[in-house]
């Protein structure tokens, strides 16, 4: 069970780097108010109207501008997935210093601790002696 999560959450984190980094141009062609062409990747197709000679109206009304108009959307990606940490402040330093000295610090006196009677075994109990004469510690 925890290794089917654990591929989830690689493939998860896979797709999140590889869609911050995806860059891509979404290309949309108007012609007058309706859409004609939506293209992702590439160019947009054309209705044609560009190559007739220009006319002085535009549906009714006179307009300087074409009928047909052209928009595209470019979305970046992020380049730099390395962050720097080679301009870290004072406080930065201190508090990665302090870190590793009490980390390392930790487990400075495990190895010596030594039992001297790890190998012996105890001695058999004939009788307890507590019980037998009713004298405990408190």
């Amino acid at each position: 069970m925890k290794s089917f999560f654990h591929k989830i959450l690689s493939i998860a984190l896979a797709s999140l780097v590889f869609f911050t980094t995806m860059s891509f141009t979404v290309d949309i062609h108007y012609c007058g108010d309706s859409l004609v062409d939506f293209a992702l990747f590439h160019n947009a197709q054309t209705c044609g109207m560009e190559d007739q000679p220009s006319q002085k109206s535009c549906e009714e009304g006179f307009s300087e501008k074409p009928c047909c108009s052209d928009t595209q959307i470019v979305v970046d990606g992020q380049d730099d997935l390395k962050t720097s940490y080679t301009n870290l402040t004072f406080e930065q330093q201190a508090f990665v210093a302090t870190f590793f000295y009490t980390y390392f610090n930790l487990f400075d006196g495990l190895d010596k601790n030594i039992v001297p009677f790890r190998d012996y075994t105890p001695p058999y109990l004939i009788r307890d002696v507590q019980k037998l004469h009713e004298t405990y510690l408190i």
